[in-house]
């Protein structure tokens, strides 16, 4: 049965287990995909020190979000949300060392193009350079989407350095003049979260899995805090999220980032369907035109028959004349020896010489 909510307080919801009278507390927290939810989380030191921890493996003793340098750049269709942060890490011997955090968010595909802009300016800045040396940078992606085939929901790219011959170089590294020139990146995949939580950052990154968008209002994730009890960083981020949920300006501000990729989402799938259109029509160009080109092979065929015949035609015409100037030379032959044997033979004497009828003797020799 359902506890009455004043049991849990606002945004909390109670279940008890009529088997065991376990009591399952489901909380409602604002969803960091929102920009502007993630940014209100992020502002908080602890918490963006406990976020970047998990990320980066390390050990953050301090983090400071740059002044202003944080934006939201909305062109077109795309959209990516940005904090810089300068963080300060420990490693295991107990150094610590000063590296710039480089957090990059999109909900939707964008462009490499847009990624690299971005970084192109941290690499320009004088303020991140210590002396002759940069400070050593680190991307990270929080994704919205899906990255080609790749399956693991958070994918570390390294850098390392090697010889000609593909053997690792280690003495000597890590070195300034290379850290100046080069930076590691972390890929978040966020659509492939799907609620296993087998380690420290599959528990922060918990809070940003979409299966556990509310049912009745995308803007929030159902939380099962049970999962996070004794965990006091990962109770305050709860805490934040939940009052983000009930601040009136985050709130509607989320509602202008939901109306912005509504147009957005509109748009696309006008274009979509634009482009579907044009590509059938492509398609059924592409077929009349390859039957047009089939057609005029049929014709350009029966003009090569046609002139195949014509040759013929032309070649028998020229036998023909041939043979009938033969004939006429055959037949004055003929008539010039009927008259040279008139003289001298009867009609009956030339026809049986000349192998001809008696008819034919006095037809040549009237002519």
């Amino acid at each position: 049965m359902k506890i009455p909510e004043s049991f849990g307080g606002s945004g909390i919801f109670a279940y008890l287990c009529p088997l065991k009278l376990q009591i399952v507390i489901i909380m409602k927290i604002a969803n960091p995909i929102y920009d502007v939810v993630f940014k209100y989380l992020m502002e908080d030191e602890r918490i963006a020190r406990t976020i970047l921890s998990a990320l980066l493996r390390k050990d953050v003793v301090s983090v400071e979000m740059r002044a202003h340098e944080y934006s939201n750049d909305v062109r077109d269709a795309l959209s990516v949300f940005r904090i810089d942060f300068g963080a300060t890490v420990r490693d295991d011997e107990g150094n610590e060392s000063m590296i710039l955090v480089e957090l990059q968010k999109t909900w939707v595909e964008t462009e490499t193009l847009r990624f690299r802009q971005y970084l192109g300016v941290q690499y320009r800045s004088p303020k991140n350079m210590r002396g002759d040396f940069a400070v050593p940078m680190v991307a990270i992606y929080l994704l919205g989407h899906k990255v080609g085939a790749i399956e693991e929901p958070v994918l570390y790219v390294s850098h390392d350095c090697r010889d000609y011959y593909e053997r690792r170089v280690e003495k000597g590294l890590p070195d300034p003049f290379v850290e100046s020139l080069t930076h590691d990146s972390i890929i978040v995949q966020i659509p492939r979260l799907h609620g296993q939580i087998n380690n420290r950052l599959d528990k922060v990154l918990s809070i940003f899995d979409q299966t556990r968008r509310d049912r009745d209002d995308e803007q929030l994730l159902s939380i099962d805090e049970r999962a996070y009890t004794d965990d006091s960083a990962m109770e305050r981020i709860l805490h934040r999220l939940t009052m983000a949920a009930a601040d009136a300006d985050v709130r509607h501000r989320m509602d202008v980032e939901d109306e912005y990729f509504s147009i957005i989402e509109k748009r696309d799938t006008e274009i979509l369907l634009k482009d579907k259109q044009l590509a059938e029509k492509n398609v059924m160009i592409a077929e009349k035109d390859s039957q047009l080109q089939q057609k005029d092979s049929q014709l350009q065929q029966k003009d090569s028959q046609l002139q195949q015949k014509d040759s013929q035609l032309q070649q028998k015409d020229s036998q023909l004349l041939e043979q009938r100037n033969l004939l006429e030379q055959q037949d004055l032959l003929l008539r010039r020896s009927v008259v040279a044997l008139k003289a001298t033979m009867p009609a009956e004497q030339i026809a049986a010489t000349l192998d001809i009828g008696v008819d034919e003797v006095e037809r040549l020799s009237e002519e």
